[in-house]
């Protein structure tokens, strides 16, 4: 685990976490697979964003390169898929030299900036991946983070391909956030792992590796409260003044139908200047009290579709703001009006 981020909100890759929170039986399943000699040859790790999927992808593909024998003694008696820092196949992974994975994940564009999709360009590198000779293990592994990323129809296709005729000693770990989505036939060629968001202790622990701070500060405490059992959310409500606007905005919500406008009216000033973290604590914020409305009692059709059609309201304006880059003050009006209507009901 990189320890020189302390200082900054900005968690380590991944590739670089060593530590997995909350999730030991999706951990126990992977490891027992693959020493019983029964590893399926790819699996779909699903689950929100934010709870350790990715991590718990490289963790098992550190596993395997540095233990590629599944009948060895060391597997066997294995407890974890930890492995030691200090272990050629983890440096290797760190520094993103092991020539036995690959990981398909956004790219840069042209213009420097970070692609929406992963291209079918990059997912044609796993065919020569593949076909190529694997290390002294023999296997070759490849990480999609995520799937959900994957260029359609045309990247999802050509993964297909891959999936559909895979070499000996291959292991496909697709990341996923919305497994559903996904393509029917790529679904039914992998096995499914789901992973479900974590309790605010584990939030809380994980948060505070990735930071090198202390899981007991009261600003973490509060970020992990309100992240949803997502460690990423939870680390983005640290950045700046994301935090006191997720306070600021349970206090107005409290308060609904009431709308107090000066209020609102600070409220949009803030997230005006702020940058996409806060406006994303804002968003998120409304998703969870709208969530909360859909499983309060009574839950009943005719007030459940109103809640529904501002989450689809919400959705539309959050996307149109960033798209088109709009003033998101009205945004910030409009929204809790539609709130106050919802409440009333």
């Amino acid at each position: 685990m990189s320890r020189a981020r302390a200082e900054d909100t900005e968690p380590p890759h991944p590739r670089e976490t060593a530590v997995l929170f909350g999730h030991a039986d999706a951990e126990r399943t992977l490891l027992e697979a693959y020493r019983a000699g029964r590893m399926p040859h790819a699996w779909i790790i699903g689950g929100p964003p934010g709870i350790g999927k990715a991590t718990l992808a490289y963790r098992m593909a550190r596993f395997v390169l540095a233990h590629p024998d599944p009948a060895a003694a060391d597997v066997q008696a294995a407890r974890s898929l930890a492995v030691a820092e200090d272990h050629p196949a983890a440096r290797r992974m760190i520094a993103q030299a092991h020539s036995d994975l690959l990981v398909l994940e956004r790219t840069a564009g042209p213009t420097g900036t970070l692609r929406t999709v992963i291209t079918v360009e990059d997912v044609r590198r796993t065919i020569g991946f593949f076909g190529s000779t694997a290390g002294a293990g023999g296997w070759r592994l490849c990480i999609v983070d995520s799937a959900d990323e994957l260029q359609s129809p045309q990247g999802a296709n050509a993964l297909l391909k891959v999936l559909e005729e895979p070499p000996a000693r291959a292991l496909f770990l697709l990341v996923a956030h919305a497994p559903g989505r996904l393509l029917p036939t790529i679904r039914s060629r992998c096995r499914r792992l789901t992973m479900r968001p974590l309790d605010t202790a584990d939030v809380a622990c994980a948060a505070a590796v990735a930071l090198g701070r202390d899981p007991d500060e009261a600003d973490l405490r509060r970020a992990a409260g309100g992240a949803q059992g997502s460690v990423a959310r939870a680390i983005s409500l640290l950045g700046g003044p994301a935090l006191a606007v997720r306070d600021r905005m349970i206090e107005l919500l409290g308060a609904l139908p009431a709308v107090d406008p000066r209020a609102l009216h600070a409220l949009g000033d803030v997230l005006m200047r702020a940058d996409d973290n806060v406006f994303e604590a804002f968003v998120d914020t409304v998703r969870d009290w709208l969530s909360a409305q859909l499983t309060t009692p009574p839950l009943e059709a005719a007030r459940l579709a109103p809640v529904a059609e501002v989450w689809e309201k919400l959705d539309r304006a959050a996307r149109d703001v960033e798209i088109f880059n709009l003033d998101r003050k009205p945004m910030v009006f409009a929204v809790f009006g539609l709130l106050a209507e919802t409440a009333r009901r």
